[in-house]
């Protein structure tokens, strides 16, 4: 599906130019606070899943792959490593057979997303936000090029987005953008909430999640 200008909603400029600053700051301190009593929550999960990682694999237990961060800068984002050594760098549903280099855990913790627990300390550090725009691997220029025209790139990128429990490996890039448009248009604290939540139960029921 083609994205364009007719299938947007029109006030797109006037949209990228209102800035909320409370609801910013708001935003800034729940992403610290949040991540400061999740990690001591999750310190011995995360050590667990590390070691059944090398244990079931060869290569590093953390993953670092650059992404496409606020304002399109490249951060280094980690994630335990889910794939086999030598894996391309591309996202797993445009491989010929994914499950050929899906590690013997890796299913298992994308289904459960524990691979992603390693970026509570991106969120820490400010390279993420709990909520935004799942952010693009830097080759995506599809993707890439879709968000900045439509002023995406502007937002924070999130562990989780208004797309993600929309679909998430399901969308397409075009229904993608969408998703993050909408969520650039509406974003408040409540949004951001009910986000969060349907982010639990997204995981819980291991939706949309295709490899």
């Amino acid at each position: 599906m083609a994205i364009s200008n007719s299938s947007l909603p029109k006030p797109f400029l006037r949209v990228v130019r209102r800035v909320n600053v409370t609801y910013g700051v708001l935003k800034r301190l729940t992403d610290l606070v949040l991540a400061a009593l999740l990690l001591p929550v999750f310190l011995i999960p995360m050590l667990l899943v590390a070691i059944l990682v090398k244990l079931t694999s060869r290569g590093p237990a953390v993953y670092w792959s650059d992404r496409i961060g606020l304002n399109n800068r490249v951060f280094r984002m980690p994630k335990f490593r889910t794939m086999n050594l030598g894996a391309p760098e591309v996202a797993t549903h445009l491989l010929d057979r994914p499950e050929s280099q899906i590690t013997k855990v890796g299913a298992f913790l994308r289904k459960t997303s524990l691979d992603e627990l390693p970026q509570l300390f991106s969120i820490l550090i400010g390279d993420l936000s709990f909520v935004g725009p799942r952010p693009a691997l830097y080759n995506q220029h599809d993707l890439i090029a879709l968000r900045t025209k439509f002023g995406i790139h502007e937002l924070a990128p999130g562990l989780t987005g208004w797309a993600q429990i929309h679909g998430r490996d399901e969308l397409n890039i075009s229904t993608k953008v969408i998703y993050d448009y909408e969520y650039l248009q509406k974003q408040s604290y409540g949004m951001d909430l009910k986000i969060l939540f349907l982010t639990l139960w997204s995981v819980l029921r291991r939706d949309g999640i295709s490899h």
